[in-house]
């Protein structure tokens, strides 16, 4: 993935959406991501998967492997309050 200001990426558009067929472009703007490019192609195969819904039995063994084995990040333990154990 590669990362341009939004400056450069307006002078060499043509360019980028050539980059973006290949790999993600992030435009940048006052050195933050603001946007991101990818193709049209890989835009349409990310939605199908928005709307896939799977259930435990479409899991693979290494699928339920790495949820069973899956920790929370540090942050996540300032809601643990809201668990009742």
């Amino acid at each position: 993935m590669i990362r341009v200001s939004s400056k450069d990426f307006g002078r060499e558009v043509e360019r980028y959406e050539d980059v973006a067929l290949r790999e993600p472009v992030v435009v940048t703007r006052d050195g933050r991501d603001r946007t991101v490019m990818i193709s049209a192609d890989e835009y349409r195969r990310l939605k199908r998967r928005d709307r896939e819904v799977l259930g435990v039995e479409d899991f693979s063994d290494a699928d339920a492997e790495a949820v069973r084995l899956a920790a929370p990040a540090a942050d996540a333990a300032a809601f643990d309050h809201e668990v009742e154990t």
